[in-house]
Order: C-alpha cells, then sequence, then structure tokens
C-alpha cells in the first residue's frame, strides 16, 4: 500500500460489498470424480477378441507335434562363475528325456562346461572347420552366418542369451554349417565332445541315454514339427494312393481361467450422508474396477504360466540384431507370421523405433485406429503398453500378435453371466455389513489369454531403448 506523504500509512478502508471468501459459503462448487493416475490405455485388453469360458478351463487342441528340443537353457549367474542349470539341459534335444531320477548326471554335465569370455568380432566356428563342441550362450549375441548365391556371406540370423548351437557334433563327427561370430561381447559355456565322451564312460546312464536317442526312429514331419498326412499328387492312371489319419495331441494344453479380486469396504456414515453429487459408491467401484483391470492386463502379459511374454514359442522369438529396434528387425519379425494384425511395445522402445526411422530417413506412417492416431508399420498399428517391462540395463521386448479363435491366433477368455456381474467378466457380490456398519463388496474379475498357434505369437527381444544419436559438437 503507498505510503502517505508523512510516511505514515493509510487507514484500512471499510468493505462496501460482501466479500468472495464469504460469498463462496453459499454458492456451489463444481466437482471433478476422483482422477486416478495408474489408468493406463490398456490396449492389449481392447484388441484381444473375448472368449467366454463356461467351464472356467480352456483346452486347446492341436494337432500332433514331435518336440525337438528347440527352448532355451537357464544360468546361474552368481558369483565370478556362470552356470548352467542342470535340469534346463533338457532344452537341449538330446537330453530332453532324460529321467528325473537320474538328475544328478545333468549336474554333473553341467560341471564340465567351459567358461569363455570373447570380444566383439570373434569367430566363434567357421563354416567348414571341425564341428567338435556343444556352445551355450550365457550374455551377448552371436551372428549366424552362411554363404550365399551371389555374395560371400548370408546372415542367417542372431543369437541371444539362453540361446545354444553344435549339440549335434557331441554324439557325431561333422562340419560346421555356418560361421559363428560374435557381435557384441559374449560369455559363453562350452562343452567339448571329448569332455562329452569321457562323461559318456563314467555314467552308464548318461551312455544309455544317448544310444537309445540315436537308435529312435524320427518320425514324418511337416517343417512345423507336427506329424505328417501322407498325400499323393501329380500322379497318373492307377497309382496306389496312400491312406492316413489325422493324429492330435493326447495331453493338449489347459487354461483355467486366474482370477484378480479384492474386498472393497466403504463406511455406511460415508454412504449415507455423504453421497451427493457422485454416488460413493459407484466411484469407490469405478477405481477399483480400473485397478483390477490394470493388473489383469499385467497378468496377461507377465504371468509366468499363462503371461504373453513367457509363451512365445522359441522359433518365434528373435533378437534385435545391433541394439535398438530397427525397420529390419520388424520387417523380420512380421515376416515370421501371417496376418500380424498388432504391435504392442513400451512406449519407450516405440520411440526408440522412431529415432531408428529418423536414422534412416525414413517417416513412418501413422495410422486412425479406434479413434486414435497411432504410430504404424507396414500398415499394422503399434500400440504402446506400459506392462511390458524395461530391464535394468534398458532393454525391452516388441510383441506381434495374430489375433482371433477362427483365425489361429491370441485370445482373452473369461466368463460371461457371473453372479452379481458388474462388467462382463467382472462381479461386485456384496458380503454384508459388519458390526462396525463398514458395508463389503468382493469385487473379482476372472480372465486368461490363449495362444492357439505357436505362430500366432511373436516376440522382438533384446530391443535396447537408451541408444541415442551423438549430439552434434558445438560451433
Amino acid at each position: 500500500m503507498p505510503e502517505s506523504i508523512s510516511g505514515t500509512e493509510d487507514p484500512p478502508v471499510a468493505p462496501s460489498a460482501l466479500g468472495i471468501a464469504a460469498a463462496r459459503n453459499l454458492a456451489h462448487t463444481a466437482k471433478s470424480v476422483p482422477q486416478m493416475q495408474g489408468i493406463s490405455s490398456r490396449w492389449l485388453l481392447r484388441i484381444l477378441p473375448w472368449v467366454n469360458v463356461p467351464g472356467g478351463t480352456y483346452r486347446v487342441n492341436r494337432r500332433l507335434a514331435y518336440t525337438i528340443g528347440d527352448g532355451r537353457v537357464k544360468f546361474d549367474n552368481a558369483g565370478l562363475r556362470a552356470h548352467v542349470i542342470p535340469q534346463t539341459l533338457r532344452e537341449i534335444a538330446l537330453f530332453r528325456d532324460f529321467p528325473e531320477e537320474a538328475i544328478s548326471i545333468l549336474g554333473a554335465l553341467s560341471d564340465a562346461f567351459e567358461q569363455q569370455e570373447v570380444e566383439p568380432g570373434t569367430v566363434l566356428a567357421r563354416a567348414g572347420g571341425k564341428g567338435d563342441q556343444l556352445v551355450l550362450i550365457v550374455r551377448g549375441k552371436v551372428e549366424r552366418i552362411g554363404a550365399g548365391n551371389y555374395t560371400e556371406s548370408v546372415s542367417h540370423g542372431v543369437l541371444a542369451e539362453g540361446s545354444y548351437f553344435g549339440d549335434q557334433y557331441l554324439t557325431g563327427k561333422g562340419s560346421w554349417e555356418f560361421t559363428y561370430r560374435a557381435m557384441t561381447a559374449c560369455t559363453l559355456l562350452t562343452l567339448p565332445r571329448r569332455a562329452f565322451r569321457q562323461l559318456r564312460s563314467a555314467a552308464p546312464e548318461l551312455s544309455a541315454h544317448v544310444d537309445a536317442y540315436l537308435s529312435r526312429p524320427r518320425p514324418a514331419m511337416t517343417r512345423r514339427g507336427e506329424a505328417d498326412i501322407a498325400l499323393a499328387s501329380g500322379h497318373h492312371g492307377e497309382a496306389p494312393v496312400p491312406s492316413t489319419f489325422v493324429d492330435y495331441e493326447a495331453s493338449p494344453r489347459e487354461y483355467p481361467l486366474s482370477v484378480a479380486q479384492t474386498v472393497l469396504r466403504i463406511n455406511t456414515r460415508v454412504a449415507d450422508l455423504y453421497n451427493g453429487p457422485q454416488d460413493q459408491t459407484d466411484q469407490q467401484l469405478r477405481l477399483t474396477i480400473e485397478a483390477l483391470r490394470e493388473r489383469q492386463e499385467h497378468e496377461m502379459v507377465n504371468h509366468p504360466d499363462f503371461g504373453l511374454l513367457h509363451n512365445a514359442d522359441p522359433q518365434q522369438r528373435i533378437s534385435t540384431r545391433h541394439g535398438p529396434p530397427t525397420p529390419d528387425d520388424l520387417d523380420e519379425l512380421i515376416s515370421m507370421r501371417r496376418q500380424t494384425r498388432f504391435l504392442l511395445a513400451h512406449r519407450r522402445t516405440i520411440a526408440a523405433f522412431a529415432r531408428e526411422c529418423t536414422r534412416a530417413k525414413i517417416c513412418p506412417p501413422g495410422t486412425e485406429f479406434h479413434g486414435h492416431h497411432v504410430v504404424a508399420w507396414r500398415g499394422i498399428p503399434f500400440l504402446p503398453c506400459n506392462k511390458i517391462p524395461i530391464s535394468a540395463n534398458l532393454t525391452s521386448s516388441v510383441l506381434a500378435l495374430r489375433t482371433g479363435e477362427d483365425n489361429g491366433g491370441v485370445i482373452a477368455l473369461h466368463q460371461t453371466g457371473l453372479a452379481d456381474e458388474y462388467e462382463p467378466g467382472l462381479s461386485a457380490r456384496f458380503m454384508g455389513i459388519d458390526d462396525r456398519a463398514t458395508l463389503s463388496y468382493l469385487v473379482s474379475t476372472y480372465y486368461s489369454v490363449a495362444v492357439l498357434l505357436p505362430s500366432a505369437l511373436g516376440i522382438l527381444e533384446n530391443a535396447e531403448v537408451g541408444h541415442y544419436n551423438e549430439p552434434p559438437d558445438a560451433l
């Protein structure tokens, strides 16, 4: 307040009208509904077709397929020396049917591996050279290179952590079909053939298992590993026509519905006295259901039993070639299946892909999808999903999905018609009022996700999201 000429302050002026602060006591206040920061787009729940499962369990029947042991081994990396977990050696075809009671032999086999550290560019095996060892990749990436028709070398893919090569040379002589070269610094575990022979001599159970494996007849199968269907074509006259039948898996996979639930408690005084203009019970239920749906999507991506990240076939998993996800990587991922409908990735992974497009001077076109403008690649929507994790070393994954029950794709499972159903597949069941005058509701949602055919789901792994261009030097 400006001072008077004499240097003293002017006396306060008495108000001539009702003040704003006092007037607000008689006025209505506009209110928002309770807001929640944890709500995401939840694209996965929106794009998957939901199939009703009245019996609570969904069975996926398939043609008989012969398991050939093409999974991935796992390692115990505690300490300075990596150690392959003995039970996971069964992912290698030679040891797949190894009996449980002789698991100690797999432990001795695991101890026989020798650890190696190699630098980028190191040739681990050269095509045409003598094949004499099994190699397990603990860390890093290895490129498989073969001869081309018009060039000296052609890339046949990248092997990443958990992959292996050379298992066929433990039991027979031969030459390397491909050249294997380290793309990054790698930690490897190698088992020479001579060490394997010594183990066979010392363990009769191992020798008997290997002999049985080598003498076992190889069944006729398709390139997908399914039991072959005998057919004839191109014949003339009265040539004999083969007879056949289509065999099914004797023990098909079943997906029981999982559950996410909580007990919502509301004080009756709150519900009676403070129930306007917004219904307290409705708002409490709405926010609780949002949290349950977030947990539901997280489980459908990450659950170790039925989550998509853990249920992709090993042959449908590929690794990025140079770290960040590039257009070439996504092209290879898409080409591995028919009718790829959607790509899902963390927002930071999508941003990393956009940076690689900028570096390649490509502008990925967007597309309108369910009223939203999203990134697209080859006409396939690239949707964000914050439930796909980013590891501590800033790597993540990209999921490619074919969807639909009629298309042999990925489907979501739930059961409708529940008692006290609040939303499809979600119930809010009133549990009564306790002696503290508190209302209780049991809020439950039942769900799962099934992959009908292995080719319906593919994953691009080891996508680095922290790779940026170096800034130009200041002028």
